[in-house]
């Protein structure tokens, strides 16, 4: 079978959509299927091409034994909601014209949030005469919403219409949450068309290792317990928590070994150092994005992860990819989101809750864990045991039977 991924994200960009893509075809490549990737010059998140790379029309490489096309867009940072639909427009136009290089397709698929994506694919199967799947990893544009960035409209109407003209047309949909499923449901997708398949840990890359010494000594961490915030630094994640619980931190007796790492890149990353600086907090210490294969040596400092998205009804069907990875490096959580996630971390006690942009209880649970090594140990081996039911290589698996009944569906 040869099946044609759209993803504007693919690594070496090392965001959530990139590794899911990127690890589902890998696997898929294994199993003796020919897979053609078409996405862009790697530029997520600062919007500048990634070095190595250039922003042309047409380049050719193979990764892993994917076939990658990496066509030219417009590209800019992830900030600015008319910069990023320009953006997302061009890669709509230019992955379209390229799919007519790519022969033989059995299968297109386009993966969300934004949904230009998804269009292409959908004119790509059109054209080909082949069966398509919409891979729904975000409920876009309600998340446009959500996060404040766009205000209600007739544009955000029209691109609702859109999200739903893409959901009838696809004729199967494969979510990442179950939240997801009910919502769709519920707007009237039929429900025999949507299959979940969640977010998942590469557990040949994310495992337990010893903190890496160089980087706790480089960043000053030696004796200190460390809560890290790994990813985006954008409106959605709402990071000011993190600041406003490390200031309470700082004031508080007997927190001083407490240490707050911030390592990625995003829209608010530059207003959130100003403000650390200006608020003279020494326990925070900002680190830029690092490359795939360093991610896990950064993930190794933390004793605890902090996940953390806006307080906002859309996000209780969010399920954060770093949720799964955490559990493969046996890092315990502690997780500020609401919702389907959350009892994630509950049914396989993994660590603590705490109310989003509630900074004060986000203060009192990390003063537990760093007080109470027994349940830190016990969050910490639970993790291990849970992330075997998250294995991408199994999720891979799952979602590659749905798309070969597809597929077969289709020719009968």
């Amino acid at each position: 079978m040869h099946i044609l991924f759209l993803s504007d994200n693919f690594p070496p960009e090392v965001n959530a959509p990139a590794s899911r893509t990127f690890e589902h075809c890998r696997e898929w490549a294994k199993s003796g299927h020919r897979i053609t990737v078409i996405t862009c010059a790697p530029n997520f998140p600062k919007g500048r091409v990634f070095e190595g790379f250039k922003n042309r029309i047409w380049n050719f490489e193979k990764m892993a034994e994917i076939h990658v096309v990496r066509v030219w867009t417009y590209i800019t940072a992830n900030e600015g909601f008319a910069k990023r639909t320009l953006d997302y427009l061009s890669f709509m136009l230019s992955s379209f014209l390229a799919s007519f290089f790519v022969r033989k397709v059995d299968v297109v698929i386009g993966t969300s949030p934004q949904f230009f994506t998804v269009c292409s694919a959908f004119m790509v199967s059109k054209c080909k005469r082949v069966p398509w799947v919409f891979e729904l990893r975000d409920v876009w544009p309600e998340s446009i919403r959500a996060v404040g960035a766009m205000r209600e409209s007739k544009v955000l109407h029209a691109l609702e219409s859109l999200e739903m003209f893409l959901y009838r047309k696809a004729d199967k949909i494969i979510p990442v949450t179950n939240s997801f499923k009910q919502s769709l449901v519920r707007r009237g997708v039929k429900e025999d068309k949507i299959e979940v398949v969640t977010n998942g840990v590469d557990l040949s890359r994310f495992s337990q290792i010893p903190k890496e010494t160089k980087l706790v000594r480089k960043l000053g961490l030696e004796n200190k317990f460390v809560a890290g915030y790994v990813g985006t630094h954008g409106m959605a994640h709402a990071l000011g928590t993190i600041l406003d619980a490390a200031r309470l931190t700082k004031d508080s007796k007997g927190c001083e070994q407490i240490v707050f790492i911030l390592l990625g890149d995003g829209a608010e990353k530059e207003s959130l150092v100003a403000r650390a600086k200006a608020e003279k907090l020494d326990n925070v210490v900002f680190v830029d994005s690092v490359s795939k294969q360093d991610v896990s040596l950064y993930w190794s400092l933390l004793d605890v992860s902090i996940i953390h998205l806006k307080k906002t009804e859309l996000f209780k069907k969010v399920i954060p990819s770093k949720l799964f990875e955490c559990m493969g490096m046996g890092i315990p959580i502690l997780h500020g989101v609401e919702g389907e996630s959350a009892e994630i971390v509950l049914r396989n006690k993994v660590g603590l809750l705490f109310k989003p942009e509630t900074p004060k209880e986000l203060q009192e649970q990390l003063q537990i864990l760093a007080s109470q090594r027994y349940l830190l140990d016990k969050f910490k081996q639970n993790s291990l045991n849970s992330a075997q039911s998250y294995s991408r290589q199994k999720l891979a698996s799952n979602m590659l039977q749905i798309v070969q009944k597809t597929v077969s569906s289709a020719k009968n």
